[in-house]
């Protein structure tokens, strides 16, 4: 079985899209009064003509055999793993429909029973 080449984006490139991950992410959490989130759909589409984007694993389950995440398991429990927090976003090359990753996201993950516990908790 032939090997696929390794895909080379440049590290300038990757830092770009972290950082606006980051940008993306602090206009969801405090608004946008300025919608400065029409400039950052922009330059996602610019990377998109590159065949570069990212996704947010963010709520996503995880389970061991996930070869696209490098995650950190906070809390007790390690049955029903979710995504809690995202430290990197997973970059990807290619097609939405067939993309490869060139950088893994690193998440931390927890248990969705855990983390139900908590929210019932505050909820009282």
């Amino acid at each position: 079985m032939a090997q696929i080449p390794a895909i080379e984006v440049p590290k300038w490139a990757l830092t770009l899209l972290n950082n606006l991950f980051e940008v993306e992410r602090k206009l969801d959490l405090h608004g946008d009064p300025g919608n400065a989130s029409r400039n950052v759909e922009k330059m996602k589409n610019t990377f998109a003509e590159q065949m570069l984007f990212y996704e947010d694993p963010m709520g996503e389950p995880f389970k061991e055999t996930r070869t696209d995440l490098e995650a950190t398991i906070t809390g007790a429990g390690t049955d029903n793993l979710v995504v809690v927090e995202v430290i990197k976003p997973v970059i990807r090359h290619g097609e939405m429909a067939f993309s490869r990753v060139v950088q893994k996201g690193i998440v931390l993950v927890q248990s969705k029973d855990a983390n139900q516990g908590k929210q019932e908790e505050s909820v009282e």
